[in-house]
């Protein structure tokens, strides 16, 4: 199974950590909001994330797991 990062829009407060600690695949735009790519993180890269979610300090980020397809 893959994953992929997600953010709640609602939530994000705009810290920027997330962009600073997962810079592969967070970016921010001009007020400080993170931009998420929502491609599969590959698993060399999920600790990453982990790692940014953890440090989120609103929990506006998750790991949502795909579906295989076969």
């Amino acid at each position: 199974m893959s994953s992929r990062l997600q953010v709640n829009p609602i939530a994000c407060d705009g810290h920027g950590l997330c962009a600073e600690l997962f810079p592969e695949r967070v970016s921010l735009d001009d007020w400080g909001y993170p931009i998420v790519d929502d491609a599969p993180i590959p698993r060399p890269l999920e600790q990453h994330a982990r790692r940014a979610i953890d440090a989120c300090p609103v929990l506006a980020l998750r790991l949502e797991q795909l579906a295989r397809r076969d």
